[in-house]
């Protein structure tokens, strides 16, 4: 990945002024770009060619999912001078345990100030808000927000502190991923008639207080979490999921087709 081409729109695009490091743009990055996958669910394959990366997210003000969210940041990272940075692929860990997990999560692995760091700024309303040491055993409070690392054979997995327990968000093996493998899972992650991606509507949004998630698929659903609280899951009609993403997620121009999918216009925003 080469530096941004114009890492001062980016930096104005998360809101960013003065001291600029690893920390600094990491929150604000998390803070500021939503998470969402309107390309791949109206059929548009997500394109990792940086140049298009800077427009969608930098120049347009969209938002997009993990592999445009860390791969923007890797360049943003390697144009303010951070030592080192390589992306790595993981496994979700959500639905049933023992239930089939492609690599179709992108995350990355930075050395800064002597230190090796995990850095994720594309798991949505509920990922990271700063760094965490890239280590078995480590463990971050972010503003109130926890998480650890913990090993599972060959696997480091992310842990977060959730409704009084801690939930597992990924596993993955602490190694850098080819380019040509990040395409590949991509491709797949934004094309396959079956990947989540495609079928329906993600989308996030966090704060330093509280993270916002929505997943419109047959059954939409609204997951809020506050720092230290428990968790809420709220129905949500077809109908309303516009204005759910506009209020909440701050992503508007989304409007309802008759045939009840979801069309997002960026002309409308």
């Amino acid at each position: 990945m080469s530096p941004l081409g114009n890492i001062d729109a980016y930096l104005e695009r998360i809101g960013l002024r003065g001291t600029v490091t690893l920390a600094k743009v990491h929150r604000a990055h998390a803070t500021t770009i939503a998470f969402e996958n309107f390309d791949s669910y109206s059929g548009r394959p997500v394109s990792l060619d940086l140049a298009q990366l800077e427009d969608k997210i930098v120049t347009r003000g969209r938002g997009g999912y993990c592999f445009e969210h860390n791969l923007l940041l890797m360049a943003a990272l390697e144009s303010i001078g951070v030592d080192d940075v390589s992306p790595m692929l993981a496994r979700v860990r959500l639905g049933p345990p023992g239930s089939p997990r492609p690599l179709n999560h992108l995350l990355l692995r930075v050395v800064d100030g002597g230190t090796t760091w995990l850095a994720d700024v594309g798991f949505g309303g509920g990922g990271l808000l700063d760094p965490v040491p890239l280590e078995p055993g480590a463990e971050s409070d972010q503003s109130g927000w926890r998480y650890r690392i913990t090993e599972d054979g060959a696997e480091l997995v992310l842990q977060v502190w959730n409704d009084d327990a801690w939930s597992d968000c990924y596993g993955f093996v602490p190694e850098p991923a080819p380019i040509v493998d990040i395409e590949v899972n991509n491709w797949y992650t934004s094309t396959h008639p079956s990947s989540p991606f495609v079928t329906g509507i993600m989308a996030g949004m966090r704060s330093v207080d509280r993270c916002v998630t929505l997943f419109a698929g047959d059954e939409p659903v609204l997951i809020e979490r506050p720092v230290g609280g428990a968790s809420t899951v709220t129905p949500v009609s077809r109908a309303e999921v516009p204005a759910v993403l506009e209020e909440r997620l701050g992503i508007s121009g989304v409007s309802v087709l008759p045939d009840g999918r979801w069309r997002y216009d960026e002309e409308a925003r």
